[in-house]
């Protein structure tokens, strides 16, 4: 090939979210002499992983947001764009709500359709059920149909379609690597905190009700009241950021929980934790959990997280009936362990980002060149 094929990957907008840095994860590690990455994100706003994006070679292009009012402005964005941009072959729509309309109008101008299911819920409300609404034809529209895992899958193309040739589950794979446990590391990410000799209980996530920060915040004032040596750590950013740092300051836990915000060094911080709470209300995987287990640390999640993340024995689910009491007793048991380096059990699950690559870089090639 005398250019690669060029794959344009559609997302609201390419922050550090779960199917962003997957998505990130394998730009970095395909061979961009046969497939280069181009972006339509649904905002006008610079996101985290913009620069990078130009500087793996890509493009990011910017559709309005979809707000239903905006209906034919919306699809006219679409129509325009591909009349001013033939070069694509394949588009991959990790935005699922209005898949159905930017789909069909790709396959219109000949473009291979790809559909991703990263999620198993669109949340509560009015706004949930337009969403379904929205979604449910993404099934008979998109030629090949992608999900994070079983229930991802069921749950955005139902039970029949997910049986078809054309449905595929892609790993959230990761640079194992990058995760597995350093002493040296841990110290010196310790020592930046001001954290050398607590009891750090992580977790990492965009401030969402999905993510039930409440809960976690909740389970850590018990575990507090019996282990004042314990200390939070919240990575990440979001809407109820501010809501959840009243919340803290109102139980007296100021000094006690740390808000990151946003960070990059996301491999590092999980070195700093001793263990890795994920009490989500649903997840599409919840790739994180993954993530902590190749740090080694033990994680105390939910009963909606779906079984593809249970690939160690480091992983103990409670259900959200429980009470934060009854979370914070699991917790206190594994207050001290000795960390040990599951790195290999990682990758033999199928997460290691060289393998999900070649087939992703195989999958692109065959479909971009029919």
């Amino acid at each position: 090939m005398s250019k690669p094929i060029r794959v344009l990957q559609v997302f609201a907008q390419m922050n550090r979210g779960g199917a962003e840095t997957m998505i990130m994860n394998l730009y970095r590690n395909i061979d961009r002499s046969k497939i280069q990455f181009d972006f339509i994100v649904h905002t006008e706003e610079k996101c985290d992983f913009d620069d990078e994006i130009y500087k793996l070679g890509g493009r990011i292009f910017r559709v309005p947001a979809y707000k239903g009012k905006n209906h034919i402005n919306y699809w006219k964005s679409w129509r325009d764009f591909f009349n001013d941009h033939p070069e694509y072959n394949i588009i991959h729509g990790h935005v699922r709500s209005t898949a159905a309309i930017y789909l069909r109008i790709a396959k219109k101008y000949g473009l291979t359709t790809i559909a991703h299911s990263h999620n198993i819920s669109s949340g509560n409300g009015f706004s949930a059920l337009i969403k379904n609404l929205l979604q449910y034809p993404i099934r008979y529209v998109a030629d090949y149909l992608f999900a994070c895992s079983k229930a991802a899958g069921k749950w955005l193309f139902g039970t029949e379609a997910c049986k078809k040739s054309n449905f595929h589950i892609l790993n959230n794979a990761i640079d194992v690597k990058d995760f597995t446990f350093n002493k040296e590391v841990r110290k010196k990410k310790r020592k930046e905190f001001g954290i050398e000799d607590r009891f750090v209980i992580g977790h990492v996530g965009r401030f969402h009700p999905q993510k039930n920060h409440d809960f976690i915040v909740d389970i850590f004032k018990s575990i507090h009241d019996r282990y004042n040596n314990a200390v939070l750590l919240l990575v990440g950013d979001g809407e109820l950021r501010q809501t959840m740092e009243r919340k803290v300051n109102e139980l007296g836990l100021s000094d006690q929980v740390i808000f990151t915000g946003v960070r990059s060094d996301i491999p590092e911080l999980m070195q700093t934790m001793d263990l890795f709470l994920f009490p989500s209300l649903y997840e599409g995987l919840g790739i994180v959990v993954v993530e902590a287990q190749a740090a080694g640390l033990h994680c105390i999640v939910s009963k909606t997280i779906p079984k593809e993340v249970y690939i160690t024995d480091l992983v103990k689910s409670i259900s959200l009936k429980q009470k934060a009491e009854e979370w914070a007793d699991e917790a206190l048991k594994i207050a001290e362990f000795d960390r040990l380096n599951f790195r290999d059990t990682v990758k033999s699950s199928g997460y290691d980002i060289t393998e999900t690559t070649k087939w992703v870089e195989n999958f692109y090639l065959q479909v971009g060149l029919e």
